[in-house]
């Protein structure tokens, strides 16, 4: 079992015994999901894969944070963005947007993309460098800014 996993169920402990209704119940949703993801691969999950689930639960919430704030339920978003920022403390910290910015100038340079024909190769690039530790929107939003 990786240690992404059994700090999950660590901290899951410790909220119960804390009595944190919020965290206790994003954190059984994240074990669930977690079991359900060891049950579909058929073995024990490396930390990297157990990231991956908790990206994919980030990126749920925040698309049920959209929606909630279309259909005005500001109440429902904000507990989705609360569960947000509870899962977002097992990711790794992400890039700022000056060291994204120079990572990707230099992934543009050694591709020699020239263009937004190119823009492909670049995100390919970027985005295995960068998987989780930075936003896939984000760096496409960057790199269609830097190249002409």
């Amino acid at each position: 079992m990786g240690k992404l996993t059994e700090q999950v169920r660590a901290d899951l402990t410790e909220s119960m015994k804390a009595r944190t209704a919020e965290r206790t119940s994003t954190l059984r949703m994240l074990q669930a999901a977690i079991k359900n993801e060891q049950i579909n691969v058929g073995h024990e999950l490396s930390d990297e894969e157990a990231l991956g689930v908790i990206r994919k639960s980030i990126k749920q919430r925040q698309d049920s944070v959209e929606q909630y704030t279309k259909g005005n339920r500001p109440e429902l978003a904000a507990k989705e963005q609360a569960e947000i920022e509870i899962l977002k403390s097992y990711m790794p910290p992400e890039l700022s947007d000056s060291e994204l910015e120079s990572g990707l100038r230099e992934i543009i340079a050694s591709s020699g993309a020239q263009s937004k024909k190119d823009m492909g190769k670049v995100m390919k690039e970027a985005t295995m460098r960068y998987k989780g530790r930075a936003d896939g929107r984000k760096i496409q939003e960057i790199v269609s800014r830097l190249l002409p």
